[in-house]
């Protein structure tokens, strides 16, 4: 039976090849933070899940020869995803489980649960794992860019999967609404949002709304709601972010001043080639009066005014497509374009996981 320390290792190992990745670290922060979300015996379970979600019956059918229990299995199975160490949807009447990223999945799963000791074992691991590279050494990102409402032009056709509006109004489950876990944890460490004061802003669809509405994690709102929170988050400048799947599942609205996720985008030279969006600003020369309110707005750092022409110009290596700069401009002098090639999103969370596991891509440089 392998000690307590070889199972966190093998459980690294093991989720290091899965949709994400889950580098090992040097300082041994990678074991540390592990042991925050798992017990050694879950360790040992979770080594038998991975990204395709598994009823209890099948996870069952590998684990039965330790002598433990159908009923231990599940129980041990809740607990886990209580903790926000594993995730669980619904196929054919029948609680699923399955792997997740550390991030997206994990971090904001565990969010409700989390202690000042894992706060502090989870910045370790960021720092020094090199998780950020792993994050976005995959050909296909977790996540995609919507633009906000009114920078769509009516001649754009957008898809629904590209329109905020058509996700909320289609949407056939409950709808929630999350507190912004960057923000707040910003908000702790002295640095509050320089975009928006408010903390309710990223809302969850289908089976992620029906799993956190149902454990108190989430408040549940409707439809009127949500379409107003949408609308105040556009007003705030914030960029629209869901699951790069056609079923979307959530929708985070997030600044360049606490996302996790955007400041990771900051940080690389071309984060267009990695991230998935449908559109890019332009600038239209002769409507620009050099405000610099497009700069102030762009949470990439996408935009700057040229120094020989004093215009807008906009780093398409760095544009998003959040639109965000579109709604601000003043003299209208920007708009957004819809690329050539259209990025489809694969069509579910078990079909992105398939496609980043099997597709594994170089960091962009």
């Amino acid at each position: 039976m392998e000690n307590t320390n070889d199972i966190y290792r093998s459980l690294q190992q093991h989720l290091d090849k899965q949709a994400v990745g889950f580098p090992a670290s040097k300082s041994g922060s990678d074991i540390r933070l592990l042991q925050k979300l798992f017990s050694a015996e879950q360790a040992s379970l979770a080594l038998h899940l991975n990204y395709q979600p598994q009823s209890a019956a099948e996870i069952f059918e590998s684990v039965k020869s330790s002598g433990m229990s159908l009923e231990n299995l599940e129980s041990m199975l809740k607990e886990m995803v209580g903790n926000g160490a594993i995730g669980v949807v619904e196929r054919n009447d029948s609680q699923c489980y399955f792997t997740m990223p550390l991030l997206v999945g994990i971090v904001e799963w565990h969010n409700s649960k989390a202690t000042p000791q894992y706060a502090a074992a989870l910045a370790e691991y960021m720092q020094d794992s090199g998780f950020a590279r792993a994050f976005v050494s995959t050909k296909v990102s977790q996540m995609r860019t919507i633009p906000v409402e009114k920078s769509i032009q009516v001649d754009h056709h957008i898809t629904t999967y590209d329109h905020l509006k058509e996700i909320i109004n289609s949407s056939e489950g409950p709808i929630g609404v999350n507190r912004c876990m960057c923000r707040e944890n910003a908000s702790r460490r002295g640095q509050p949002c320089h975009k928006t004061s408010r903390s309710e802003t990223c809302m969850v669809f289908g089976d992620w709304a029906k799993h956190f509405i149902e454990a108190g994690l989430t408040k549940k709102i409707t439809r009127e709601e949500a379409l107003e929170i949408a609308r105040q988050n556009e007003a705030d400048g914030l960029v629209l972010q869901p699951t790069n799947y056609q079923k979307v599942d959530f929708v985070c609205a997030c600044c360049g001043c606490c996302c996790g996720i955007l400041r990771i985008q900051k940080s690389i030279p071309k984060p267009a080639a990695f991230w998935a969006s449908n559109f890019y600003a332009s600038v239209d020369t002769e409507k620009c009066s050099s405000c610099e309110t497009c700069v102030e707005r762009c949470q990439v750092n996408a935009v700057k005014i040229d120094e020989k022409t004093s215009y807008a110009t906009i780093n398409l290596d760095r544009c998003i497509g959040c639109g965000n700069c579109v709604v601000s401009c003043p003299s209208e002098a920007l708009s957004l374009v819809k690329k050539e090639i259209e990025k489809v999103p694969p069509a579910n969370l078990e079909s992105l996981y398939k496609i980043m596991v099997e597709n594994r891509a170089v960091a962009p440089g």
